[in-house]
């Protein structure tokens, strides 16, 4: 397991965001340091989910494998389309539901920073910038669904590459998917400064016990899962 120097991940700077758009992030930059770790390359067919700038798509189309890209949110599909457009790099662009727009297709490796920051209410917003990061009152209700859909989305051998916060319990993660028959992992981990929203929602976090009142550090993994 490494502890990834965020400067060192591959991003290239200079991305276009629409607003609402969940720019890259430190998660997003650990992710791609994981990332340019696996094998690909042409014949690899890729699939991230939960696009946003199209950040990550791009630096696996920056290879020659074959990127489909999926977002709930139309203007982080313009958002992608457009930085996809400006580099050259073909993606195939899907809005709606991972599940839905995914179905009977298999994957050699699934990339994916979902939503998972704790939050009051159980519902999942249905517009705005939130859409990108709150995920219900314990941070999982996406990362569940991706753990259980693993299986069905990965050829044999196939790999899903997924960052998220310690406040969501990793454990939980491997699992879960250990569980749904993969193999898991934590392979990356980074500690970050808390940023506005979990700020601004210390006093209900410490309240439901996920965090203490001297936190202001948010430590982030990157699982690694693997279709046996």
């Amino acid at each position: 397991m490494s502890s990834t120097a965020l400067t060192s991940a591959t991003l290239r700077p200079g991305l276009v965001a629409l607003p609402g758009v969940y720019r890259p992030q430190p998660d997003t930059r650990l992710l791609a340091a994981a990332l340019a770790r696996e094998d690909l390359g042409p014949g690899t067919d890729v699939l991230e989910i939960g696009t946003g700038t199209g950040a990550l798509a791009l630096e696996a189309a920056r290879t020659g494998a074959a990127v489909t890209a999926v977002d709930v949110s139309w203007p982080a599909v313009v958002t992608a389309r457009i930085n996809a457009l400006r580099r050259r790099l073909p993606l195939r662009l899907l809005h709606g539901d991972f599940a839905a727009r995914t179905a009977g297709r298999r994957f050699d490796l699934v990339v994916t920073n979902p939503p998972y920051v704790p939050a009051p209410s159980d519902r999942l917003p249905t517009r705005g910038p939130q859409r990108a990061w709150d995920a219900g009152p314990d941070g999982r209700s996406v990362i569940d669904r991706i753990c259980d859909a693993a299986p069905a989305l990965l050829h044999r051998h196939g790999v899903l590459l997924m960052v998220h916060s310690v406040l969501c319990g990793p454990q939980q993660t491997l699992d879960r998917l250990r569980e749904a028959g993969l193999s898991a992992d934590v392979t990356d981990r980074a500690r970050v400064p808390w940023g506005p929203v979990l700020r601004s929602r210390r006093t209900w976090l410490e309240q439901q016990g996920l965090a203490a009142e001297s936190d202001d550090w948010e430590e982030l993994v990157v699982i690694r899962a693997r279709h046996l």
